[in-house]
């Protein structure tokens, strides 16, 4: 139940926007947010080695 409500507060938005933070669209995480693809860096990770990220291709030297 508590997860629910806290879902529920955040998509009824925050009283002033400076108060927005961008959030991972994959699990929910604030920190460590990447614009660019609307992820965090550990989603990020994960779904580029999967392949699920187009033009993402992992660095080997």
């Amino acid at each position: 139940m508590a997860k629910k409500s806290w879902w529920e507060r955040l998509r009824k938005g925050a009283k002033f926007d400076v108060r927005h933070h961008n959030r991972c669209g994959v699990c929910g995480r604030s920190r460590s947010y990447l614009r660019k693809f609307g992820v965090c860096r550990i989603c990020f990770r994960n779904l580029a080695s999967r392949g699920e990220l187009p033009g993402v291709t992992k660095a080997s030297w």
